[in-house]
């Protein structure tokens, strides 16, 4: 596998890497994960680093010019190890990751598996890496578009992005299928704290008894509807004052916590920061509603998944990747519109009860179709799908 980012580091795409790779790992498979320098070890796993940066030892969230560097880097440490180990398979996760696997698939002469989880011109538009008049968006998306036709098969983390590269990139139909996200269920579950723990926890974070907790676990950042949240939190706090937000996650954790205190949220909120993966099911068991307001229109929704698997009520903005999840089970806004968000919001914490229906539906529905161990399975066959494939190739050049 080739992860251009700083793996593991505890959200989404990093999430989906580390969940695949032991998913196949359980079934047979020997992984090698090259990644940039940075970024936690996990246990089991053969991480090789790209040549280590000492002045950016900090995690790399999203676009920036950094990655240029660390990109080319990796690109060395992904050949070498390549080379070294000749692998059955390149499969590579992010554009940047199948820029660098196209080499190394073509030097040795096997499959390219690419790991598609959103435009790339998308994502630098919403991290405000470039804007909507640069001059660089169009050779961008000649790259991108470049990028998505150079592997055997992209998969995607969503029907959605499937259906996106179909019809607007117009790729061939067998190029492209959907292995979605998923979401470790035997972890992610309604029942994984006791009472005690729960409000030994609570107690921690500073969150009364009395209080309803509405949590939120992702990265903090506009494009992630941050900044909508603390707007609908406003609303929800000034027509029920026992309401609190949980907003778990990173960067930016001082700022958004300063523009809460601005927004007089200062006692109605609070910012743990990053949470480690391994405990995010114990601080969203804290929750009574879950809040997904992501605007990206091209980027997958894990968290969504981590949320119906711990039976939590479910309040997004009306995207096609939470719709395609939640179905007519889910409670939607009109994506930007903080109101709205804050409506759902209160609609739930004033009836708590009138959900039970809807997420335990969710629950089931994550245990029969949501699952990692699941989504290695159709991995391991598209494997041996695109190895067979090549190998008839190759018998027919013969």
């Amino acid at each position: 596998m080739i992860a251009p980012t700083s793996f593991f580091a505890d959200y989404g795409c990093h999430v989906r890497i580390l969940e695949e790779a032991l998913a196949l790992r359980s079934l047979g498979h020997r992984i090698t994960i090259c990644t940039y320098h940075n970024g936690d070890d996990v246990a089991g796993l053969d991480i090789r680093r790209s040549l280590d940066v000492p002045w950016r030892k900090g995690v790399q969230v999203g676009s920036s010019r950094h990655k240029l560097y660390f990109d080319a880097m990796l690109s060395l440490q992904a050949v070498r190890t390549a080379l070294a180990l000749r692998p059955h398979i390149i499969h590579a996760h992010l554009h940047e990751g199948a820029l660098i696997g196209s080499v190394a698939a073509r030097l040795l002469g096997v499959p390219l598996l690419f790991d598609y989880q959103g435009s790339l011109s998308a994502e630098m538009l919403d991290h405000r890496f470039l804007q909507p008049n640069s001059l660089f968006l169009g050779p961008t998306r000649r790259i991108e578009q470049q990028l998505n036709r150079s592997a055997d098969l992209v998969i995607t983390s969503s029907h959605h992005a499937a259906r996106r590269l179909l019809q607007e990139e117009r790729l061939p139909d067998g190029q492209v299928r959907a292995v979605p996200d998923a979401v470790n269920t035997e972890r992610f579950h309604p029942r994984v704290l006791s009472r005690a723990d729960r409000a030994a926890l609570r107690a921690r974070l500073g969150i009364g008894p009395e209080r309803q907790v509405v949590v939120y676990l992702g990265l903090l950042a506009p494009y992630q509807g941050t900044d909508l949240l603390l707007e609908a939190a406003r609303q929800v706090v000034a027509a029920l004052p026992n309401a609190f937000f949980l907003i778990m996650g990173y960067p930016g954790t001082d700022t958004y916590a300063r523009q809460a205190a601005r927004l007089g949220l200062a006692h109605h909120t609070s910012f743990p920061g990053r949470i480690p993966y391994t405990e995010a099911h114990r601080y969203l068991a804290l929750g009574d509603v879950a809040v997904a307001p992501k605007l990206s229109l091209t980027e997958g929704a894990g968290k969504i998944y981590n949320y119906i698997a711990m039976g939590l009520p479910v309040v997004a903005f009306d995207t096609p990747v939470a719709r395609e999840i939640l179905g007519g089970d889910g409670y939607y806004a009109r994506p930007g519109d903080a109101a709205g968000l804050a409506d759902q919001l209160l609609r739930l914490l004033r009836n708590p009860a009138s959900a039970r229906g809807r997420t335990e539906r969710l629950r089931r529905r994550a245990e029969a179709d949501y699952s990692w161990r699941q989504r290695g399975g159709e991995l391991d066959a598209i494997y041996h799908m695109l190895i067979a494939r090549r190998q008839a190739v190759l018998t027919t050049a013969e």
